[in-house]
């Protein structure tokens, strides 16, 4: 089974919490990791589950993110979840990404694996003591519900 992480990142933290997604979902996927500006059309055709992120700017999606998604056509089905980075705030006010992505995703066909998740950052651009650690477990979590999804009947 394939898989396609694709993120932005604008000051690298996004970029990691991708990589260790990634990492998580090799026990399961053979994976490509790409940023949104290499992701091409091909590369969603030939997965069978694609993960987008990307950091929460501005209260929603970065222009990158939001920009590829509304090109991307028929998603046919395809397995999706969404992931973001954002501040250690009351999602209220950070107004998550990963939302927004999760609702693009839907909208061009792409069927939603899991609810959107949020990696956070503390106050000095960096991530949050453990958030490296739970991207990968996330990663391997969505392998795992992924797989079952296309396991053959009766194994």
């Amino acid at each position: 089974m394939r898989a396609l992480v694709v993120y932005e990142s604008m000051h690298g933290n996004t970029q990691v919490i991708a990589a260790n997604i990634a990492d998580g979902l090799r026990s399961t996927h053979e994976v490509t990791l790409v940023p949104v500006a290499e992701a091409t059309r091909g590369l969603i055709t030939d997965a069978d589950l694609v993960v987008v992120g990307g950091p929460t700017h501005t209260h929603g999606m970065s222009h990158g993110i939001r920009d590829w998604l509304e090109d991307v056509t028929g998603g046919h089905g395809i397995t999706a979840a969404a992931f973001d980075s954002r501040f250690n705030v009351i999602p209220a006010f950070a107004g998550p990404a990963s939302h927004g992505i999760t609702r693009l995703l839907r909208r061009h066909g792409f069927r939603v694996l899991a609810a959107p998740e949020s990696f956070l950052i503390g106050q000095r651009h960096t991530l949050l003591d453990g958030e490296a650690s739970r991207a990968r477990q996330w990663g391997t979590a969505l392998g795992t519900a992924a797989s079952r999804i296309y396991a053959p009947a009766g194994t």
